[in-house]
């Protein structure tokens, strides 16, 4: 059996199929297994033993301003006639776009399946399918997704203990290694960073943060991001008085294996939060505009953060706000929320 997975993007979602990819792997596994991504977030699938064919495309280099329609064209054509050469028996649009779901149209696969009506982002995209999975309302996108791998393809998924198959080599390990040698081996890792303004709890928090848990627990921070949010990450270094944090840019994979050692994960909404929770690293989410229930940790000792006092979070998924008080949230609340993640961990 041929089968193409699409997920597109973004990292942390491609991350929450990772699941799927196991259990279908693990029930046939004779299969030929390609996965659709977009270049932006192909590099925690680039290495993965569990996929025979990983075809990355970029459809943002296909919207670009300036380009005439027979270069549009001409570009989807050389992007997807990789795609086209395997004649896929089934599909799955684990993406739930347009975009998603014309991919799996144009690769020419016998069966072309996804989520129903109601559980799609585009609902428009189902008229490209063949078939469609229905699944429940405010379920965990880690389990919605390995509810279409197993009815669409009549396979066993497990109910928890989720396996993440991430591949990382020395190079990512050393990497990690090098980052801990600054930190020492007991240390927590703290994200300011997020994708989404309105994801983001304040830095200067995360500073007096850190500086509470080497008071408390004798655990340094390190203080994770990209390197474009070096600024960030500076924010968090100027205020923090404990002399206690390093500052890091890991790769992907390098975060991965650094969030593998670590004693607690403390950050929102965003692709790092989900390799920590891949990794099985403790988490203590900090969650606004989005649902810990959809997005969180699916393990049950892992802490969210968040604000059920006020009225305005429900369905919100608001990237600007004018009333942005769902991260309106103390350092000492983050603190206990920590403290009894460390506690669990201990037991």
């Amino acid at each position: 059996m041929k089968i193409l997975i699409v997920k597109l993007s973004s990292i942390g979602d491609v991350v929450h199929a990772l699941p799927s990819l196991a259990a279908i792997r693990r029930a046939l596994p004779q299969a030929e297994i390609a996965w659709t991504v977009e270049r932006s977030a192909a590099e925690i699938l680039r290495g993965n033993r569990l996929i025979d064919h990983l075809i990355e495309i970029d459809t943002r280099s296909l919207r670009r301003g300036g380009k005439i329609i027979e270069e549009i064209f001409i570009g989807a054509s050389r992007q997807l006639r990789q795609l086209r050469q395997y004649e896929f028996d089934v599909a799955l649009d684990f993406q739930g776009l347009l975009k998603s779901a014309s991919i799996i149209k144009l690769a020419k696969a016998q069966k072309r399946i996804g989520f129903s009506k109601g559980n799609l982002r585009e609902p428009a995209s189902r008229f490209l399918l063949t078939d469609t999975v229905d699944v429940e309302k405010q379920t965990h996108i880690i389990r919605k997704n390995l509810a279409l791998a197993k009815r669409a393809l009549n396979i066993a998924v497990p109910e928890n203990d989720f396996e993440f198959p991430i591949f990382t080599d020395e190079n990512h390990r050393r990497e990690a290694e090098n980052i801990i040698e600054q930190s020492g081996e007991n240390y927590a890792i703290l994200n300011p960073a997020g994708g989404w303004t309105t994801k983001l709890w304040e830095a200067e928090k995360f500073g007096a943060l850190a500086d509470k848990l080497y008071e408390k627990n004798n655990v340094t921070s390190v203080i994770t991001t990209a390197p474009n949010e070096i600024e960030l990450a500076n924010r968090v270094l100027q205020n923090s008085h404990s002399g206690k944090v390093t500052l890091a840019q890991p790769s992907l994979k390098g975060f991965y294996e650094l969030a593998k050692r670590a004693r607690v994960y403390i950050g929102g909404d965003t692709a790092p939060t989900h390799l920590a929770v891949a990794a099985k690293t403790p988490i203590v989410g900090i969650f606004g505009p989005t649902e810990w229930w959809r997005n969180g940790s699916p393990n049950r000792n892992d802490i969210c953060v968040e604000r059920d006092d006020i009225n305005c979070r429900a369905d919100c998924h608001r990237r600007a706000c004018d009333n942005w008080i769902c991260l309106d949230i103390t350092t000492e609340t983050v603190l206990r929320a920590a403290q009894k993640r460390l506690e669990l961990s201990a037991k």
